[in-house]
């Protein structure tokens, strides 16, 4: 405690002597942009976070990672950690593991280990216990699987699993049990980050899955499944990376049928190039995208939630059904809100909507390209606030109601609430 109170001391006197008395200013937000731009405020948790750090997972809340925005439906402030952001792995300590063809692997305590090697029909097992923190180091890793997954986490507090090379995991045929059923399934928080390359083929199930949350904050991703690409139970987070899906139903796919708090998505920035049988990205309670460039080339709806809240980016769709839709997937408010990026939704032909609310919709800023024949279809509020919109090939000032139906017409009624529980 003592420490504490001497970091404090100092951080409030470094304070003082920058800003002339004035101790904590604002954060301003850009809507492409979620870092804090009060560089005192980032010095003073700096200093404090030295004082919190448990096990490398210092929270991005005490280190001014990431900062809440004004209206923002999700709270970003505890999105990531400072180990989830770090690139590369410690490896002074690490164990060095070489696959072996028809060799399971068990991974049973906390630690860093880097695995290496070509083989088949090989699994590597976590199963720690419920405080442990695993990093698994994927070193040029080849893993052919003709029925099981590569990687399972049973059990851990939170598993890593950082790329430094070009690997591959692929699993050709049905998988033997119908719950394990993805490439790479972990039971725990699951994060994908790194500076190399990973390609992910699963023939007859999902890509990556997470029982809890999944975050990517970094790496190269080639995405090939039979059903979902990417898929969370509680969310999805992408914080940075390159990521490639062409899966056969959804490509990101989040929802929790036990708690409607979670089952979300959230994007703060990322390269997404996405070919779907189904959604592009359907998060059941919310989705929210802040940045980043994401284009979803095939789709039969784009993107979809209950919530769905857009602050930056650049978005490009295609969907036979619905560019982005709203509709009751969870106990949220069905609100659609565009506030920032650059939209540019194409439709295919017939009884297709680029904007589809079951509820309310906002369009308070950014700018929007849509070519379809129904632009706009909600059956609540329909506010046009801010923004730049075109509609085949014209300038919009006012939601025209594209479809028959619902009760709030275009009209311009009050601001709709934000999620309850």
């Amino acid at each position: 405690m003592k420490k504490f109170w001497v970091i404090a001391a100092i951080a409030l006197m470094l304070v003082v002597m920058v800003v002339g008395g004035s101790i904590l200013g604002s954060t301003t937000y850009e809507s492409d942009s979620l870092f804090t731009t009060n560089t005192v405020e980032t010095a003073v948790n700096t200093l404090l976070s030295a004082s919190a750090a448990d096990n490398g997972e210092t929270s991005s809340a005490s280190t001014g990672i990431l900062s809440s925005t004004d209206g923002s439906v999700l709270d970003v402030t505890e999105m990531f950690t400072e180990r989830d952001l770090q690139q590369t792995a410690e490896l002074e300590e690490a164990s060095y593991i070489t696959l072996t063809s028809d060799e399971d692997v068990l991974i049973d305590e906390e630690g860093v280990y880097v695995l290496s090697g070509s083989a088949s029909n090989v699994t590597v097992w976590v199963e720690a216990d419920d405080e442990a923190k695993v990093q698994l180091v994927l070193d040029g890793v080849s893993i052919t699987n003709e029925n099981a997954p590569a990687i399972y986490v049973v059990s851990a507090d939170k598993v890593f699993v950082t790329l430094t090379g070009d690997s591959s995991m692929a699993v050709t045929g049905a998988y033997e049990t119908s719950s394990l059923d993805s490439v790479i399934i972990s039971k725990s928080d699951l994060t994908l980050n790194g500076t190399g390359s990973l390609t992910v083929i699963s023939a007859k199930g999902n890509g990556i899955t997470s029982k809890d949350d999944l975050k990517i904050t970094g790496g190269t991703y080639n995405i090939t499944a039979a059903l979902d690409g990417l898929e969370a139970n509680d969310s999805i987070r992408i914080y940075a990376g390159d990521i490639s899906i062409a899966s056969q139903k959804d490509a990101l796919h989040s929802e929790n049928d036990k708690d409607s708090s979670l089952g979300y998505i959230y994007i703060y920035n990322a390269t997404l190039d996405i070919s779907a049988g189904d959604d592009g990205i359907q998060g059941n309670a919310i989705v929210q995208i802040d940045g980043g460039t994401i284009n979803i080339n095939t789709s039969t709806e784009g993107i979809e939630g209950t919530y769905v809240q857009i602050n930056g980016g650049t978005i490009n769709i295609y969907a036979t059904d619905d560019g982005i839709n709203v509709s009751q997937k969870s106990s949220y408010d069905l609100i659609m809100e565009i506030n920032g990026g650059n939209i540019t939704i194409k439709m295919a032909s017939g009884d297709t909507d680029a904007l589809d609310s079951n509820g309310n919709l906002y369009i308070n800023g950014g700018t929007l390209n849509i070519t379809a024949n129904s632009a706009f279809d909600y059956n609540g509020i329909g506010e046009l606030n801010g923004g730049d919109i075109t509609v085949n090939g014209e300038t919009v000032t006012v939601l025209t109601q594209s479809m028959m139906g619902g009760f709030g017409g275009g009209g311009m009624g009050g601001r709709g609430g934000k999620p309850g529980k």
